[in-house]
């Protein structure tokens, strides 16, 4: 049946977002020339990952609510690569007065949702000429440069306010996502998509994909000049 299709997806860097609490007790029980030093080596590190060699970028931001204070933002071209910035914050200076409250694992995507319905219309699911005609439609998509945006986004320049967010498709009773045919579930994210087409240039948007680490589906970042954009298109 078109409600059991899952749609293909593409995939590009993969995405860690740490949120933190800082020991502020701590800090403030340190020396003047120990607080530098911290900042210091703080800044010496998010200068060196804005444009790592491999690829990929970090970023630092406050955050605001949420009796939390700060936000580290990751994409690195391999898992691999996330862990060792994992473990190089925690080492650091400034990893003895932080502690976690938050963190989410994933993946930048792209859904191929009308070209999965495209091709369920054509052939049988699952078959030889489906797989044939969605890994088509899927290296064209790859190519294309508004994809390859969004599975490899760069630092939205002059956007300094960031909105992150989990999310989870519903699953139950009439609101479930995943009973719709998904030639629907094709259509409402179209009408989803144009939507956000009318915020370009105002709110740059990056969708990650959980790899199985987290309780949610989904990590939305948006990026914007004014944060009452995000009011706006939430």
């Amino acid at each position: 049946m078109s409600s059991q299709i899952a749609p293909a997806t593409l995939e590009g860097w993969y995405a860690l977002h740490q949120i933190f609490e800082v020991d502020w007790a701590a800090v403030q029980a340190l020396s003047a020339e120990d607080r530098a030093a911290v900042a210091d080596e703080a800044a010496s590190l998010f200068a060196a990952w804005a444009e790592p060699a491999s690829g990929g970028w970090s970023a630092a931001a406050q955050v605001v609510g949420k009796g939390a204070d700060l936000l580290f933002l990751h994409f690195r071209p391999t898992l691999e690569e996330l862990a060792a910035v994992q473990r190089r914050v925690r080492r650091s200076r400034l990893g003895r007065f932080v502690r976690a409250v938050y963190d989410f694992v994933s993946v930048t995507e792209a859904g191929l949702y009308y070209a999965t319905a495209r091709a369920a219309e054509e052939h049988e699911p699952g078959s030889p000429p489906f797989q044939a005609a969605l890994a088509a439609d899927a290296e064209a998509e790859r190519a294309s440069p508004h994809v390859q945006t969004r599975l490899f986004p760069t630092v939205p320049e002059g956007m300094r306010y960031i909105s992150f967010y989990p999310m989870t498709k519903r699953r139950a009773g009439e609101d479930n996502w995943y009973s719709l045919p998904v030639g629907e579930r094709s259509r409402l994210m179209r009408e989803h998509g144009l939507t956000g087409r009318r915020y370009a240039g105002r709110v740059f948007q990056v969708i990650c994909g959980s790899i199985g680490l987290d309780d949610w589906e989904w990590g939305v970042t948006l990026f914007a000049r004014d944060p009452l954009e995000f009011k706006r298109i939430v």
